[in-house]
């Protein structure tokens, strides 16, 4: 993406809904994310070997993207809620009764698994970054609901498709002549720790397209 020239990632994705107010055919756009996923399991950085880079996490989702998807689902007729958690799991079976109990109890809203590794990759690349959330079910803490099955994910699925797409289409127009003023274009200006007279010749390469104007810093 970033060798495109890509500045900004909209995604779409299923999820559960952890919370009443959630329900299933509503859309959210969450601002925070928590990671339940296993490290070894996904890849979440581009840096390492001989580089050394932290960027700014705290708030993982563009502010700027995410309003543009809440504006933009108007031209659906579809509920809508802006900012809220994603708990990203690992899968790809879907949560225990214990689990998710415990992330309602965390006060996580929706849950995946995807988004939170992309959130972070975008970050990195200096790519902004919203996902528009499909929820598809209660998960399995419901009392009133069946536990979570993959055909009801898809039935529920389905019908957001139409959604998302009216969604996304308007979100593309919008973008079309909107000028990019967040940080996520400067993430990485304070955030590489390792002098660039000692960036490893191979990794410098490998990374090229994200550091290269800060080689010379």
């Amino acid at each position: 993406m970033k060798l495109l020239g890509v500045e900004r990632i909209l995604s779409a994705s299923a999820v559960g809904s952890l919370q009443e107010q959630y329900a299933p055919l509503d859309m959210v756009i969450p601002d925070q994310f928590f990671d339940r996923t296993r490290a070894r399991a996904r890849e979440s950085t581009f840096f390492g070997e001989g580089i050394v880079a932290h960027v700014t996490f705290a708030h993982p989702v563009c502010d700027e993207l995410g309003d543009l998807l809440e504006e933009s689902c108007k031209v659906a007729d579809v509920k809508t809620h802006r900012r809220g958690t994603y708990v990203c799991m690992e899968g790809p079976a879907f949560s225990t009764k214990a689990e998710s109990e415990v992330y309602r109890g965390w006060g996580m809203d929706i849950i995946g698994m995807t988004n939170l590794q992309e959130a972070k990759l975008a970050r990195e690349a200096e790519i902004c970054y919203a996902t528009l959330a499909l929820v598809t079910d209660y998960d399995c803490w419901h009392p009133g609901h069946e536990a979570v099955t993959a055909a009801a994910v898809f039935e529920y699925l389905s019908k957001n498709v139409r959604n998302a797409q009216l969604i996304m289409k308007e979100a593309v127009r919008r973008l079309s002549d909107q000028e990019r003023n967040c940080k996520c274009a400067s993430a990485l200006k304070h955030a590489i720790f390792t002098a660039p007279n000692l960036w490893p010749e191979e990794t410098r390469k490998r990374l090229d397209a994200i550091v290269k104007k800060y080689a010379a810093s």
